[in-house]
């Protein structure tokens, strides 16, 4: 596989934990209560900031040729 399409597989894999992380989100603001509220919101959370470093990982890396 080349260095392109790993790239590509990994920013798929971000867009997918960002997806999870708004899913995840909407459940723990109307959805949940107590425990599961913030177990939920916690997992989002983190999702969401391990997306963002994966895009800039791969943003500042450059292009493939």
């Amino acid at each position: 596989m080349t260095p392109a399409l790993q790239k590509m597989w990994i920013s798929f894999i971000a867009m997918g934990f960002m997806a999870i992380s708004i899913f995840l989100i909407y459940i723990s603001r109307y959805k949940s209560k107590g425990f599961w509220r913030g177990l939920s919101a916690t997992i989002a959370y983190i999702l969401m900031i391990l997306a963002g470093l994966i895009i800039i990982i791969v943003v500042l890396s450059g292009p493939t040729t």
